[in-house]
């Protein structure tokens, strides 16, 4: 009897467990095509909140809905098989109380298979995530820089100064104690980001924060060069795919006003010509 070897998927409790000499590369992905082609490079794939701006043009994550998150979230768990895919709440969908938050990550998690959830906030919220875990929702947390609080931090600027710093570590350790199988630090100044990597049990990773967090995560798009509306200084571009399809595009344009494109060899019982 033969037996199919299945890739495992990577689970949220894997992560927890993960120390800083495996460092977690983590990835966003909203649609099946770019899971795929992200699949077996990322342990992470995080289907974020932030695809109201790089996939719908918002200048802010704050209009995107429960439906947008679940529609997303089943196209990246279509196009993934061994990334552990955690699903952004987003704004206004588990703030209320722990009993909001249960009825909307228990959808999430219904609807899309996902293996864990995403929500954002500190001190604040570590009821809200003790009483997830308890029920058998994993959650990755997120501190720092919260960008569905962007009006309330005064923009989208980097945290952790000052008094500040001990309220971004109180919020990591918070998080942390109310069971997240792991957090992420946004937008913090480095020395912060590393003495809280330092003081958890549990992984950090880091988007503009610190190298010694146990794993790093950017946007897909900021990293191939595709979403070119701004470059945020943490960000490390590996590609300019934005360029090379202007390229592609232009090229294709030129084809079809040119009558140069489909050709015979694009065409069903169209002569050659001879020319």
């Amino acid at each position: 009897m033969s037996v199919t070897n299945r890739t495992k998927r990577i689970t949220a409790r894997q992560i927890q467990q993960w120390s800083g000499d495996q460092p977690i590369v983590a990835l966003t992905a909203y649609t099946t095509p770019m899971a795929r082609a992200l699949d077996s490079h990322c342990d992470l794939l995080l289907v974020g909140d932030s695809l109201g701006m790089v996939v719908y043009g918002m200048k802010t994550t704050l209009g995107v809905s429960v439906e947008m998150m679940i529609r997303h979230g089943q196209a990246v768990m279509r196009g993934s098989d061994r990334a552990c895919v955690v699903v952004d709440l987003p704004f206004g969908s588990y703030g209320e109380s722990p009993a909001q938050a249960y009825r909307t990550a228990a959808r999430v998690m219904a609807e899309t298979d996902a293996s864990a959830v995403k929500l954002e906030g500190g001190v604040e919220m570590a009821s809200t995530v003790a009483f997830l875990v308890e029920r058998g929702i994993p959650v990755l947390g997120h501190v720092g820089l919260k960008p569905q609080q962007v009006h309330g931090h005064g923009g989208f600027r980097t945290v952790g100064r000052g008094e500040e710093a001990a309220r971004v570590e109180a919020d990591a350790v918070a998080i942390a104690e109310a069971g997240a199988f792991a957090v992420v630090i946004e937008g913090t100044l480095e020395p912060v980001a590393r003495a809280i990597t330092e003081r958890l049990a549990v992984p950090t990773i880091g988007i503009g924060a610190s190298p010694a967090c146990d794993g790093q995560i950017l946007v897909s798009e900021d990293v191939l060069g595709l979403f070119t509306d701004f470059t945020p200084r943490f960000v490390k571009r590996y590609a300019m795919l934005g360029q090379a399809i202007d390229q592609a595009v232009a090229a294709y344009a030129a084809d079809v006003r040119a009558r140069k494109f489909p050709a015979a060899e694009h065409c069903v019982g169209m002569p050659a010509s001879d020319g």
